[in-house]
């Protein structure tokens, strides 16, 4: 049976430039896209936060020539939300252990630790590579309100 012209797309990509600006944006077309997901706004927000984490590493960590563009895809599938981001930097990031008085190095630790799973691998075929996340697109028993 054939999706109804109307249907609302489960996969969608954004390619945005590598800018500052573009983290703001992903998240603005994150957020807009989880509504019409129906998605929980638990799990919304954990989207965004971690999505944002991931722009911003893109951002600034892929140091790569004027013009290349960031890749953001969300996809919903079988209740999960699976969101990857891709850049044209080889490198593949690794967490690290950020100490109280450093202000940033924690985003792959907070990917870590609120995803389901997470990964990075270089990109089939091309140049650069992908990190992504999953997180259930329902959301936790312990977060429903007991009736």
């Amino acid at each position: 049976m054939a999706d109804s012209p109307s249907a609302v797309p489960q996969d969608i990509e954004w390619r945005l430039p590598r800018h500052a600006r573009s983290v703001s944006r992903a998240r603005t077309l994150l957020r807009e896209q989880a509504t019409s997901w129906k998605l929980p706004e638990e799990v919304t927000e954990t989207a965004v936060l971690l999505l944002s984490e991931l722009m911003t590493n893109a951002y600034r960590h892929a140091k790569v020539p004027a013009g290349r563009e960031i890749r953001a895809r969300c996809v919903l599938r079988a209740n999960r939300l699976h969101i990857s981001v891709t850049d044209a930097n080889d490198t593949l990031p690794t967490p690290r252990d950020a100490s109280p008085d450093d202000e940033s190095g924690r985003g792959l630790a907070l990917v870590a630790s609120l995803a389901d799973a997470w990964g990075a691998e270089p990109r089939p075929g091309g140049i650069g590579k992908t990190v992504w996340f999953e997180l259930p697109a329902q959301p936790s028993p312990q977060a429903r309100p007991s009736r």
